[in-house]
């Protein structure tokens, strides 16, 4: 209760007018502080004065300014609504006061540039850069009206006690909007970025705008930009908005209306720091952080024009023309089927006179292709007689008995999934018939065509079915990793994201290289053309196998179509992945375009081996198992193979080990044992065959083959090893096309030697495949761009377009190299069709 009442007591106290002195004593505290602000205010005022000049434009003005003043230069110009005039600000300090730098600030009617001088740029690794003298160019704000008198100002200022000189400028820019098809020359330097105005023509929807320059370095920008301000034209914030692209030589943008709402836009060209960006050197890292670095002279001398792109008429020329040329070969293909058709109803009814009868309906024996040609054995000389009894006795002796037409027939019908591969194959006996049939010294199709028909077709349909679930696999997450690379470079605006041909892309809804898509077409249209050629040759070898026609039983080369079906669907994907590609070229995603060439490669190679060992040709699961590793290097290669020696040592190693291998499995159609006795069997070999008695090998033509491919890849891998080649995908694709090239020519020159004649189709395919290659090649190593270097580096290589204003060099080589995959295809298709009524005992294998 003592407490309660205190409190009250204080608090009614507490309530009343405080005393006099304390009141007294408040009031003179108050004046004192209001004294002090007063004069403080008025020290200032008299220790730093602002001066503000009416200034003129193209004047220099040479002043100097301490922290005790600052100047304001006050402008005014007359500003059109249907003309724009560009403002530029040129600045130079003439002392070296990096600790207090001058301020310059201009005030505009909507915007606000600030700037100090010196200007210091950061590079990499935070080097420092000053710049004395610095030049910018003023965002110039819409007007409404149709002439308006705008004012803004220049102020000066600065921390610095001591006095600074400097020379101020504000001029006109000439040109400063650009004019269509009309060359503007100009010099920019990394203090000093220049930008333009173009405003889009009636009648254009689509401009490209090229900036050129006869000096690699500097390295420069050049960026599109909405017009808006602030206008971003320093190297550290060029790509904050817009359009750009890094550039030495050259450089091109295209420029599409729709994106502009205002239908006009700002070129900006800005010059980097340092040239690292654009492939040149790097400069050595400063000894202390803080420390400046002198950029020296990195002036450049630039010229920009735009000029109109194509309108929707080249569009469309240009889809009719892909359309027109592919399509004119169904028009081929079914002239050539209606005449094939017509010459096999002649055919028939000549064969409906007894007395025109092929051998193989009277019984005969068709001659030998050995006949007009003979094979040196240890400097004798095999006669068709001999080669005829060893035939003979091989049959007899190794169990190949013809069989009538009544037990083919028979056998045709039975069940398909009641024989497997391996019902065969397992059996003691007939392992032992292999060892020996296999490794006869002249081998004849008979002998390596033993195993059930039914039951290799079905082993070789598993390669259609298998590439296919392999396309899908793969391409689906293919287009959708690429739909976002496209969606990335819309929303960012960086043009080094993708390698394209800048001057010649044409872009269509979101891509950005339309043209360089379309012209994909023909792998996917010749892939399935190819396919429904394959599916008519399929259909009519089986009606002649239901009706037991004795020539598609017993002669010519086993018809099998599944690797035909696969090779087929491998060059549609082949388009398909090609133009995911071309959707947005880079180094990361040129897998994508040499995938399905490394499947193309081992096909055909696959299939050559198969057309005369269908029973020991590998299976569909070991192939891609094969071609999943080899894609397997290419990704290493792509990763981790640029100037890693340790990679290209075991690349190395490991392709001159997989070359031995295939080597001997060939050489001795797989009858042989990779196991732990098989150093002892290859010491054994060279002692008694080198050693102790010098003889030749026993398959001289197999021999022969494999040192040539021996020597193309022990060659390969040693340039490999050497050179290094950065673009290890490609390298990799050498080696499987000089492979392929060389069974191929093999394949053809055993042909000949064998007397076996070569017919007019595939002939005809043969040379224009020929031809077509050639040029295609040419056009492949024009190089409009290369991911090896860097995008200012690549686009040193564009190239204008060459065809119908729509197509460039590598748009051709999709054309020409498909035309000219399909022909090869065809080539695999009919080459052996001169065997087809030659029994397959009297066809040699090589």
């Amino acid at each position: 209760m003592v407490l309660r009442s205190c409190w009250k007591s204080r608090h009614k106290n507490s309530t009343g007018r405080a005393p006099f002195w304390i009141r007294s004593g408040l009031a003179v505290l108050l004046w004192f502080c209001v004294a002090q602000f007063t004069c403080g205010s008025e020290a200032v005022e008299e220790s730093k004065s602002v001066v503000q000049k009416d200034a003129e434009f193209d004047v220099t003005y040479n002043d100097t300014v301490t922290s005790a003043n600052q100047t304001i230069y006050a402008f005014n110009h007359t500003v059109s609504r249907n003309k724009t005039e560009g403002v530029r600000v040129t600045v130079d300090v003439l002392s070296q006061g990096f600790e207090s730098p001058i301020l310059f600030v201009v005030r505009q009617k909507q915007a606000v540039l600030s700037f100090q001088v010196p200007l210091i740029l950061r590079g990499l690794y935070q080097r420092k850069y000053p710049y004395n003298h610095v030049g910018r160019t003023l965002c110039q704000p819409p007007t409404r009206a149709a002439s308006e008198t705008q004012y803004f100002f220049v102020d000066v200022s600065t921390l610095s006690s001591q006095g600074t000189n400097y020379h101020l400028r504000v001029s006109r820019v000439e040109s400063f909007t650009l004019l269509t098809d009309k060359k503007f020359s100009f010099t920019a330097s990394p203090s000093q970025p220049q930008y333009f105005k173009y405003v889009f023509p009636d009648g254009v929807d689509t401009v490209i705008v090229k900036v050129n320059s006869d000096m690699n370095f500097p390295c420069s920008v050049m960026s599109v930009q909405d017009i808006q301000c602030p206008v971003y034209d320093l190297d550290n914030n060029v790509a904050f908005i817009g359009m750009y692209q890094t550039m030495t030589k050259k450089g091109a943008i295209t420029v599409q209306r729709k994106d502009f709402p205002s239908n006009s836009f700002y070129v900006v060209v800005v010059v980097k720091t340092e040239d690292e960006a654009c492939g040149g050197p790097l400069r050595f890292y400063p000894l202390r952080p803080d420390e400046l670095i002198d950029a020296g002279n990195r002036t450049k001398v630039l010229d920009v024009v735009v000029s109109p792109a194509i309108n929707s008429e080249v569009y469309v020329m240009g889809m009719l023309f892909c359309l027109g040329i592919f399509l004119s070969f169904y028009l081929l293909t079914l002239l050539v089927a209606c005449l094939e058709n017509k010459r096999m109803n002649m055919k028939r009814e000549v064969f409906q006179n007894p007395a025109d009868m092929s051998p193989a309906e009277t019984g005969k024996t068709p001659a030998s292709p050995y006949e007009y040609g003979s094979f040196a054995d240890n400097g004798s000389t095999l006669s068709s007689e001999a080669i005829t009894d060893s035939a003979t006795s091989t049959d007899n002796n190794y169990g190949y008995m013809e069989r009538t037409l009544d037990s083919v027939g028979r056998s045709r019908q039975e069940s398909l999934s009641s024989v497997e591969e391996d019902d065969y194959d397992t059996l003691e006996d007939i392992n032992s018939d292999k060892n020996i049939v296999r490794t006869k010294k002249f081998l004849c199709v008979s002998d390596l065509a033993r195993k059930d028909k039914r039951v290799l077709s079905k082993k070789y349909q598993i390669y259609f079915w298998n590439i296919a679930t392999i396309a899908v696999f793969y391409a689906l997450p293919v287009i959708q990793l690429v739909i976002t690379y496209q969606t990335v470079v819309n929303v960012t605006g960086n043009q080094d994201i993708c390698f394209y041909n800048f001057l010649c892309a044409h872009p269509l809804g979101a891509l950005s290289a339309f043209n360089n898509i379309l012209s994909n077409l023909g792998y996917v249209l010749l892939g399935l053309l190819f396919l429904l050629i394959v599916l008519k040759r399929d259909i009519v070898h089986n009606r002649a196998l239901v009706r037991n026609d004795l020539n598609a039983l017993e002669c010519g080369i086993p018809k099998h179509f599944g690797l035909f079906y696969a090779m087929g669907t491998a060059l549609m994907m082949e388009g398909l992945l090609s133009a995911c590609y071309h959707v947005c070229p880079n180094y990361t995603n040129f897998q994508f375009d040499t995938s399905f060439m490394y499947m193309i490669a081992g096909l055909c190679m696959l299939k050559l081996y198969q057309k005369r060992h269908p029973d020991i040709n590998a299976s569909a699961y070991t192939a891609y198992a094969s071609l999943a590793a080899v894609i397997f290097f290419s990704v290493l290669g792509v990763v981790f193979g640029k100037g890693n020696t340790v990679f290209w040592i075991i690349f190395s190693v490991i392709h001159i080990l997989a070359t031995l291998l295939l080597s001997t499995q060939l050489y001795y159609m797989g009858r042989w044992r990779l196991d732990s006795g098989v150093l002892r069997r290859m010491v054994y070999i060279i002692y008694t065959d080198c050693i102790r008695q010098c003889s030749g090998p026993m398959y001289i033509d197999r021999m022969v083959l494999l040192v040539m491919g021996n020597i193309i890849n022990w060659s390969l891998a040693a340039y490999g090893l050497i050179e290094r080649p950065n673009d290890f995908a490609s390298y990799l694709l050498a080696i499987a096309i000089c492979n392929l090239l060389l069974y191929f020519a093999f394949y053809i020159i055993m042909k000949l030697r064998s007397s076996e004649r070569i017919q007019c189709l595939p002939l005809v395919c043969i040379l224009f495949t020929a031809v077509v290659w050639g040029f295609a090649l040419y056009f492949f190593f024009q190089g409009l761009s290369t991911w090896q270097k860097t995008p200012a580096e690549s686009r040193e290589h564009n190239r204008d377009c060459i065809l119908l204003s729509f197509f460039d060099d590598h748009d051709i080589w999709h054309f020409l190299s498909s035309i000219a995959m399909f022909g090869s295809f065809l080539v695999l298709l009919t080459m052996d069709d001169d065997l087809d009524t030659v029994q397959r005992d009297k066809i040699f294998v090589f």
